[in-house]
C-alpha cells in the first residue's frame, strides 16, 4: 500500500529569527572587515611640510599623533593644560627626528575661547598657517547615572563640544583664505552608541559627531575637508587619568579590563595610522576597530534592540555608590586595585609608560 508522504514539520519561528540575526551579524562582519582593509590606504594628501595642530597633544593618542607627523616632515604644534607634561612631550618629540623649531608647545585652556584664539595666533606667527587641525583633547568620566551630577556633563560639553568649535572657528578664516585644510575631530564610538556608566561622554560625543558632520557638509566646498573619527577601546595609556565616580575601584576596574583586552582594544600606534590615512584621504568619517564597526552598525539597523542589548550589559557593571563619597570625583590612578595592577592590564600600564601618561 502506497503511503502519502508526511507533511515536513513547519520551522519554528524562534529558529527563523535566530537564523535570521546569525546572518545579519555575519554581513555585518563582513561589511566591518571589508571597511578595515579600505581604510587602511593611503591618501595623496602628504603631511611634509605642513603646520599640524593638535590639541591634547602632549600625550595618549595625541602624542602619538604627534611623533608620526613629525616623523612624515611636519611642522607640529601641541597643546595642553601641563606644562611640565608639554616639556616632556616636545622632548620626546625631538627624540623622533623633529627639529626644535618645528615642534612647539602652547598651555592653554581650550575651553577659553579668547586662549583658542591667541594659541591658534601663536602657532600662526611662528609656524606658519594651521594645514591640520586635530581636535583631540578629551575627558572621560565613567559611573552610574545617578552618581554623575550637573558639572560632570559641563565639563564633558565645554571639552568635546566648544573647545573644537572654538578652534575650527579659529583656523577657518585662514583655511578657507587659502581654498584648502584638513580638519580631523577625534569622537568616539560613544558618539554613535551611548555607553552604560559614560552618559555624561557618550552624551557630549554624540554632539561633536553632529558638529562635525555639519561643518563638513557645509565646508567641502571651499576645499576644507572635515574627518570625523570614532575609535572604539584604544589602548593608549590614558586610562589613568579617567574620573570615575560611584564604587571607584569597581568602575576603573572593568574600564581598565575593557580598555587592556587585545581583541576589543586598538593598539595606539596602528589607531594614529588609521587616522592619517583618512585624513589624507579626506574621508568624512572613520571608525576604528572591528568590534567597534560591528557595533555602530547594528546600532545603525536596530536601534532599539541595541540599546536593550546594553541595558543588560548595564545590570553587570557595578552598582550606584550608596556611600557619602561615591559622587567625588577621583582618577584612575587613585582608584588602583588588585584587578587594575594585575596581567590583565598589562598592555594599558604599558602604553602609559610609552605616552607620556604617567608622571
Amino acid at each position: 500500500m502506497n503511503h502519502a508522504p508526511e507533511n515536513p514539520a513547519p520551522a519554528s519561528p524562534n529558529s527563523s529569527s535566530s537564523t535570521s540575526s546569525w546572518l545579519l551579524a555575519a554581513g555585518l562582519g563582513a561589511v566591518a572587515v571589508a571597511a578595515t582593509l579600505w581604510a587602511n590606504r593611503r591618501g595623496s594628501y602628504e603631511l611634509t611640510g605642513r603646520v599640524v595642530l593638535i590639541t591634547g597633544g602632549s600625550r595618549g593618542l595625541g602624542l602619538v599623533l604627534a611623533r608620526q607627523a613629525v616623523v612624515e616632515g611636519a611642522r607640529v604644534a601641541i597643546c595642553a593644560r601641563d606644562e611640565a607634561e608639554l616639556e616632556r612631550a616636545r622632548l620626546d618629540l625631538i627624540s623622533y627626528g623633529a627639529a626644535e623649531r618645528d615642534v612647539l608647545t602652547l598651555a592653554r585652556d581650550l575651553t577659553d575661547a579668547n586662549e583658542v584664539r591667541t594659541m591658534v595666533a601663536e602657532v600662526e606667527n611662528r609656524l606658519g598657517p594651521v594645514d591640520v587641525l586635530v581636535n583631540n583633547a578629551g575627558i572621560i568620566t565613567a559611573g552610574p547615572l545617578d552618581n554623575m551630577e550637573l558639572r560632570d556633563f559641563e565639563d564633558s560639553m565645554d571639552t568635546h563640544f566648544w573647545a573644537p568649535l572654538h578652534a575650527m572657528q579659529a583656523v577657518l578664516p585662514s583655511m578657507r583664505r587659502r581654498g584648502e585644510g584638513r580638519i580631523v575631530n577625534i569622537s568616539s564610538l560613544g558618539g554613535k552608541v551611548a555607553i552604560p556608566h559614560m552618559v555624561p561622554y557618550s552624551a557630549s560625543k554624540f554632539a561633536l559627531v553632529g558638529l562635525s558632520e555639519g561643518f563638513r557638509a557645509e565646508l567641502r566646498q571651499e576645499g576644507v575637508r572635515v574627518t570625523t573619527v570614532c575609535p572604539g577601546l584604544l589602548r593608549t595609556g590614558s586610562q589613568g587619568q579617567a574620573i570615575v565616580k560611584g564604587q571607584h575601584k569597581k568602575e576603573f576596574a572593568w574600564f581598565s579590563v575593557a580598555d587592556a583586552l587585545p581583541g576589543f582594544s586598538m593598539d595606539a600606534e596602528q589607531a594614529s595610522r588609521q587616522i592619517w590615512n583618512a585624513t589624507r584621504r579626506g574621508d568624512g568619517e572613520i571608525i576604528l576597530s572591528l568590534p567597534a564597526k560591528f557595533l555602530a552598525g547594528f546600532h545603525g539597523i536596530l536601534p532599539g534592540i541595541t540599546t536593550d542589548v546594553l541595558s543588560w550589559m548595564n545590570r553587570a557593571l557595578p552598582a550606584t555608590g550608596e556611600s557619602e563619597a561615591a559622587n567625588e570625583r577621583r582618577r584612575g590612578y587613585e582608584s588602583e586595585s588588585a584587578v587594575t595592577r594585575s596581567l590583565l592590564t598589562a598592555l594599558t600600564r604599558k602604553a602609559a609608560r610609552d605616552n607620556n601618561e604617567l608622571e
